[in-house]
């Protein structure tokens, strides 16, 4: 078997400015980890044998039809303005166009030092790129818009972070690789042309029934927000939502110190770099209509009409807050159990989170175990509960089939914390088998999964992860 992917490039005939032309940088002794093959047939990519897989993955040896690339891009970072970034430590391979007939890239993650690299070695260790393996592809079944893991290879070399690591390539597939940063680039640097340019290739491959910057800034502005309110719904921390992490495809992208919440409170912080808290749970909203607005300023700067184009984006993004909250409202609704929407359904969730946070309910399991005893032994106080459940269980009398609702909007099964940290210091001792065995059971998230009740535990007190690190 000969290891084929059918790459359709669109990217790459964009100006030279867009991008610098970059293989990637060979490693020493790549070792394939993992292929996920259910991933590579929606791409139409033959597998080959292991050893061929291991080298193309590291970026050893390059595809028939690649023509590898390092994007250009720029960002606020924590709220303070990059002027260039880029992509320093990964190269798009090319893009394929899927059997859904979705067009999507190909990139491979720790491949070596690009033009965008600034002082960093371009590289990996193994750690992240099995994180993110995980939880991507955990995100997926759990059916958020996210970017994807097809494959993960050890390099066979050390990686130096806060000591030595074994380093290793992630192979990531994304509808695209497009950001707001990408964007804020070119009108920073007031080059309209490419301003104009990335505008209507984002729009031909995203929204191709939008029309103009303002349409492209409405079709993004709708899909953050639904993408918001999904991960608010499984108690999903980004961890930093700054605008060069912000996919205007609306995919969950760049998972570094990102983190599912154990106990319930909206204040909940994991990234170590988080020091005051702007990404925290309950900011993600707010923050996403911030990275909106900095995607406005840019598209703004095509029009002659700045003033009108300023009162026309001002009124889409002011838009977005209720737009969330409406989706928000339909999922905490499905969480619950309710589909009809009646008035006094804000207060009610609202009510239940407020006793959560203030009982130390774990999120996850409070939800999936809604309805039974095991709901109420979540709390800290099983009256606080009991004192919202009589008011829920009246209202459930006016739906239909509340369980099954319930039960195809709450996981049983998150990548939790103390699993994921468990799962990388085994792999870092030679043994992928709690790897393995975490992607397995979380590819059915919304399953009872006997076998795997371990999984559902949260952490015991010295299994607390405090904090998450980008690392890569």
């Amino acid at each position: 078997m000969t290891l084929t992917i059918p790459f359709d490039n669109s990217y790459v005939r964009l100006p030279n400015s867009f991008y610098a032309r970059q293989a990637p940088v060979p490693v020493r002794a790549p070792k394939l980890i993992t292929f996920n093959t259910d991933l590579a047939r929606l791409l139409r990519i033959s597998p080959g044998d292991v050893e061929e897989m291991a080298q193309t993955f590291a970026g050893n040896a390059v595809p028939e039809g690649a023509q590898p690339l390092a994007q250009l891009y720029s960002g606020h970072q924590f709220g303070t303005y990059n002027p260039q970034l880029g992509d320093g430590r990964a190269v798009l391979l090319g893009e394929t166009v899927g059997t859904d007939g979705i067009r999507r890239d190909i990139q491979l993650k720790g491949s070596g030092q690009t033009p965008f690299s600034r002082q960093g070695d371009g590289r990996a260790w193994l750690g992240p790129v099995l994180r993110e393996y995980v939880m991507s592809e955990a995100m997926h079944a759990l059916g958020s818009p996210t970017t994807r893991a097809l494959a993960a290879v050890e390099t066979g070399e050390i990686v130096l972070r806060e000591g030595p690591m074994p380093g290793a390539v992630l192979t990531r597939v994304a509808q695209s690789h497009l950001r707001v940063g990408t964007f804020q680039v070119f009108a920073a640097r007031g080059q309209m042309e490419n301003l104009r340019q990335l505008t209507e290739y984002a729009i031909q491959r995203h929204y191709p029934d939008v029309e103009g910057p303002m349409g492209l800034l409405r079709a993004v502005r709708d899909a953050q927000a639904r993408l918001i309110a999904q991960w608010m719904s499984v108690g999903f921390i980004h961890g930093v939502m700054n605008t060069d992490n912000s996919s205007i495809a609306g995919e969950t992208i760049d998972y570094g110190p990102c983190a599912f919440m154990d106990s319930y409170h909206p204040n909940t912080v994991y990234s170590s770099i988080d020091r005051m808290g702007r990404y925290a749970y309950s900011n993600q909203p707010e923050i996403a209509v911030w990275n909106l607005a900095q995607l406005a300023t840019a598209l703004i700067q095509q029009f002659e009409d700045k003033d009108a184009a300023v009162e026309e984006a001002t009124e889409i993004v002011h838009a977005m807050p209720d737009l969330m909250q409406e989706h928000w409202l339909e999922r905490f609704r499905a969480k619950i159990g309710l589909v009809r929407a009646e008035e006094g359904d804000l207060e009610m969730i609202s009510d239940l989170l407020i006793r959560m946070a203030q009982n130390q309910a774990d999120f996850t399991n409070t939800f999936r175990a809604l309805g039974s005893d095991r709901a109420r032994d979540q709390f800290a106080d099983p009256a606080a509960y009991d004192g919202w459940a009589k008011g829920w269980q009246a209202r459930l009398t006016r739906e239909d089939a509340p369980s099954e609702v319930m039960a195809g909007a709450n996981p049983a099964f998150i990548p939790r914390n103390h699993r994921v940290e468990q799962m990388i210091q085994a792999a870092v001792q030679g043994d992928y088998a709690p790897f393995q065995r975490l992607n397995d059971v979380l590819m059915r998230p919304y399953e009872d999964q006997p076998e795997a009740a371990d999984l559902m535990r949260p952490p015991a007190e010295n299994e607390v992860v405090q904090a998450t690190f980008c690392g890569i």
